[in-house]
């Protein structure tokens, strides 16, 4: 039986899956290949390790969004003034800074809580499936639901829901630009690799939030929740300390020196007035008087204003924030250090020059949609028009396990990016209209072959497709297809 851990959701995963072979982590786990974990074992487990769901930062009540509205120093100095002033009968100047009061923590708390509420619907909506072996059936479960010891079935297109040794994994490529920041998806195998691979090569492991682009694969779960890498970066964040903003900081120092300011004002006309034979109920009420008009009452109501108009503008380009702070602090920003892939690029390739023998074609449009034109010298074309075009576009169609699809938010990839390109390219030279052959027969790109051949069967003919590393699909070809005619390469 595997070791449980005292703290469900946090079990302790050797560091050495991806280093042992198949049998003894499949016996280290107490799990059987052929038929899963039992109902009954997967139940079991769930309760001793938790649900495989990453911590999520507590929620914030709505009381707690209200309250921290009132928490500034000048917040606080702005209501000292407002009882103050209801205290010497000056009630109009009371309920002025009341209302502002009031108005900047609705204000502040209508945004911060439609932000809260708008980011726990996005957690909603987002519940994961997997196919898992149990009880020796295929069946679909919440991810949530996995447990150390399960056997996972992967397509391409799927996110890997948990850590995986896997344990089959023909012609399988996974996208890691999540987790290792690597652009280009990974080859992985179900061979061991050295124990001191560091994560990007551990090639006998899948991971958590990665996506497989190519193949199919199976894999036994080895780390669920807040154990797997993914967790683990998850917990790291949670780690880090709050801090005020340059924003709240300046504020409080300008708080404290108002406040400091109005005290020793008052207290000097109190002295002076008292020096020179003043009644002391009227100089204290004078000095009163001139620590709250010190006060600027309407400072915080600007500042909440104008954060909140911020972040309107950016949940315009469709960025959440939870604190109104937080626009502030991105304004001050000094410096960014961030990763590329999928972050400051979207992991997409676009097929932009076809090399012909007679001429160079220009494709424009980018993206996964296809929509865009063929250019010869800045001049549209028809594709139709370039038989030996429409050859190599097809060429890249078919020989290709990735796709594309619509739906109502637009189209999106299913696959390699590269491989992508190419099927996008086939598309908008409209090669997706037409029907297409049988594949007989695939021999997958590896590091020896250098190229993939797909055998396609059409009613007269089987034609093999190759795609491949040029010096290889070159030193194999005797022909060359220029626009119609065929000639031979000497």
């Amino acid at each position: 039986m595997i070791p449980t851990s005292p703290n469900p959701g946090t079990q302790s995963a050797p560091a050495d899956w991806h280093s042992i072979n198949i049998d003894d982590a499949v016996a280290r786990l107490d799990s059987h290949l052929g038929n899963g974990l039992s109902s009954g074992e997967a139940a079991q487990r769930l309760q001793a390790h938790g649900p495989n769901t990453l911590q999520a930062v507590k929620s914030t009540a709505w009381y707690t969004v209200l309250v921290r509205q009132f928490t500034d120093v000048l917040i606080f100095i702005l209501m000292v003034a407002a009882v103050i002033s209801l205290a010497v009968g000056e009630v109009t100047d009371a309920i002025v800074i009341a209302i502002i009061l009031v108005l900047n923590g609705v204000l502040g708390f209508v945004q911060e809580w439609k932000a809260e509420q708008a980011i726990a619907a996005l957690q909603r909506m987002l519940a994961p499936q997997a196919a898992v072996l149990r009880d020796g059936l295929e069946q679909n479960v919440e991810a949530s639901g996995l447990v150390p010891g399960d056997v996972v079935l992967l397509d391409a297109g799927d996110r890997v829901p948990a850590d995986l040794r896997l344990v089959q994994a023909p012609n399988l490529k996974v996208d890691e630009s999540s987790l290792t920041g690597e652009s280009l998806p990974m080859t992985k195998t179900v061979a061991p690799v050295a124990p001191e691979a560091v994560l990007a090569e551990r090639t006998s492991m899948v991971w958590m939030g990665t996506e497989v682009t190519d193949g199919r694969a199976r894999g036994v779960v080895v780390a669920t929740g807040m154990s797997t890498e993914f967790g683990r970066i998850a917990e790291l964040t949670q780690t880090i300390g709050q801090e005020q903003t340059p924003l709240q900081r300046r504020l409080s120092v300008v708080g404290k020196q108002l406040g400091i300011l109005a005290v020793s004002v008052s207290a000097i006309v109190v002295i002076l007035g008292v020096l020179t034979g003043k009644p002391l109920l009227e100089m204290f009420l004078t000095g009163v008087s001139l620590a709250v008009a010190v006060v600027p009452e309407g400072l915080p109501a600007v500042v909440t204003i104008t954060l909140a108009l911020g972040i309107r503008a950016m949940v315009r380009r469709n960025a959440l924030l939870r604190r109104l702070q937080a626009a502030e602090t991105l304004g001050a920003a000094s410096v960014i250090c961030t990763d590329k892939t999928g972050t400051l690029t979207q992991n997409q390739m676009t097929l932009q020059r076809v090399w012909l023998p007679a001429q160079e074609i220009t494709i424009t449009g980018v993206g996964h949609e296809p929509n865009g034109s063929f250019e010869v010298d800045g001049q549209s074309v028809a594709p139709r028009a370039y038989p030996d075009l429409l050859a190599i576009l097809g060429t890249g169609l078919v020989c290709n396990n990735a796709r594309i699809h619509q739906d109502g938010e637009g189209w999106h990839p299913v696959g390699d990016p590269t491989e992508t390109a190419l099927v996008v390219a086939a598309y908008k030279a409209g090669l997706n209209t037409e029907t297409p052959g049988q594949i007989e027969s695939e021999i997958s790109f590896n590091s020896s072959r250098k190229r993939m051949t797909i055998i396609e069967r059409r009613p007269d003919s089987l034609t093999a497709h190759v795609k491949g590393a040029p010096e290889v699909v070159l030193e194999r070809s005797t022909r060359i297809l220029d626009d119609s005619t065929i000639t031979g390469t000497a």
